[in-house]
Parts: structure tokens; C-alpha cells; sequence
């Protein structure tokens, strides 16, 4: 049988979402099972299980369990870009980075995708920051979905996707690439050492222990339900230095959730 031609049942995709929400606390609504149905598909024709039942199975079952990270990944939403949401970083530099002053500056990517968030950081820093190859500054750049991170490592990117950087900077930080990556350009090394990438589930433990200066957690909280962003606001508050800036989507305000930052602007806060 084609998993194509299989179908969608309710209690699927009620199945589904139990699943990805124990797993990394996503959750999916109803009016996304044609999204779930065509993203599911993919991972039953890899792993030639023909019936949605016996892959959940699967997925739930001690053999099952890198089978599941991957189905995790197929489920996530990755969009993102250079410069999204430039407000906040004219912010940063306008409001922010002139108040960091310290030797050690440590920054945060919450949920980094394919890199084009911490990388953009990276680059602000070099430009508005010019003592900042003097200090010990790093930023943290984690996400559930090791493809994503794996396109970050490789740190390239078709020229199509950076459109929205200006010419300087483009000029200034990225190598056009030739052979078979032809009409790609990779950021250079200058910029990719002041990241670091890793894996991490923001439901589970984080090794890392802070204080982080700023937290970019920006369009994830809302694929996660109040209680569950009631949680990670919480836990950004306790790595947050005291003073430390969180931004969050535009489409993310804290106005429904109990927290004790300090409303700055439209989609940041202040510890």
C-alpha cells in the first residue's frame, strides 16, 4: 500500500499530538492534520511502514526512539532569516549593546533553526560592537532539530535567502562559494566561531548555567500552549543576569502570562 493514499483519521491525529506534545510541547490544533497527514507520510515511505497504527507504535516502543526525534523534526516548523524582525535588532544596538561592558557577554538562540538568527547576532556585534573581538563573548545557538542545526554547521546559504542583508555586511561576511555550492555564499569563519550550536529540547534539562545577557526565543512560543509558555518564561527569568533582555516574537507578548519582566517595547523585556 502507498502511505500517500492513506488517510487521516481524528483519532490519529489525536494520537499524534499526545505524542509531540509529551515530546517537545508543541501543540498541534485542530486545522493542522493536513500539515501532520503530509509531514507523517514522509517518515512512513522512509521507513517503509505502511499503516499510521504500527509507525506510532513504532515510534513509542524503546526501538523506536531516534525514529522519533526524526519524526519530532519532520514535525517542527523551521522559517526563519537573516534580519527577521529587524526592530529588535536596531534595539539591541541602540538600547542594548552600549550597556554591555563587561568582559564576558554571553547570548542566547533558543531555537536557532538552520542559523540564520544567532548568525545575524554575530554580525550585529561585529558591527556595533567594536571592542568585541576583545572580550570573551559567545552565543549559544540550540534547537530541537539536529537537520536544522546540521545546515547551521555548514553555515551556507543560496544567495536568494540573503536579500535582506545590507550590502556592506554582505560583502563583508560572506564568501561566495563556486563548484557544485555555485551560487551559494558561507559566512565566514570570523562569524562562525563566535557561535556555538547544539542540540536541546526546551521541555527537558539545560546543562547550560548562565547568566545569559540576552535571549532571543523568538516565533516558538507559539506553537506551545499557556501553561507550557508559562514554564519557559520562567525558566529564561532564572538565566537571565539581572538587567538581561528577553525578546520573543512579535506575535508573542507576556500579556497573558503571569511573569515579572519589565515590559521595554513590542515583543521586549527587561529582567
Amino acid at each position: 500500500m502507498n502511505p500517500m493514499s492513506m488517510q487521516l483519521s481524528s483519532k490519529d491525529f489525536h494520537r499524534i499530538s499526545e505524542i509531540v506534545y509529551r515530546s517537545c510541547g508543541i501543540n498541534l490544533k485542530p486545522g493542522k492534520e493536513a500539515l501532520v497527514r503530509s509531514r507523517l507520510m514522509k517518515r512512513l515511505r522512509a521507513q517503509r511502514i505502511f499503516g499510521v497504527q504500527a509507525y506510532l507504535d513504532y515510534i513509542e516502543s524503546p526501538d523506536g526512539s531516534h525514529e522519533l526525534a526524526l519524526f519530532i523534526d519532520a514535525m517542527t516548523t523551521n522559517k526563519t532569516s537573516f534580519f527577521r524582525e529587524s526592530e529588535h535588532f536596531n534595539y539591541l544596538r541602540d538600547h542594548v549593546l552600549p550597556g554591555l561592558t563587561s568582559h564576558r557577554l554571553r547570548f542566547w538562540s533558543a531555537a536557532c533553526s538552520s542559523g540564520e538568527e544567532p548568525y545575524t547576532l554575530a554580525i550585529w556585534l561585529k558591527e556595533h560592537m567594536p571592542d568585541i573581538d576583545k572580550k570573551d563573548a559567545l552565543i549559544l545557538a540550540t534547537d530541537i532539530s539536529k537537520r536544522m542545526l546540521e545546515k547551521a554547521h555548514l553555515a551556507v546559504y543560496p544567495a536568494n535567502t540573503l536579500k535582506s542583508l545590507p550590502s556592506p555586511q554582505f560583502k563583508k561576511y560572506f564568501n561566495r562559494l563556486n563548484g557544485q555550492d555555485a551560487g551559494s555564499y558561507r559566512i565566514t569563519d570570523e562569524v562562525r566561531k563566535m557561535v556555538r550550536l547544539a542540540w536541546l529540547n526546551l521541555m527537558e534539562s539545560w546543562p547550560m548555567k548562565g547568566p545569559f545577557n540576552v535571549i532571543f526565543c523568538r516565533n516558538v512560543m507559539i506553537y506551545f500552549d499557556r501553561p507550557t509558555q508559562q514554564q519557559l518564561i520562567n525558566r529564561f527569568w532564572e538565566l537571565l543576569e539581572p538587567g538581561g533582555f528577553l525578546f520573543v516574537g512579535h506575535s508573542e507578548g507576556l500579556s497573558a502570562i503571569n511573569h515579572k519582566f519589565r515590559y521595554m517595547r513590542p515583543a521586549t523585556y527587561r529582567k
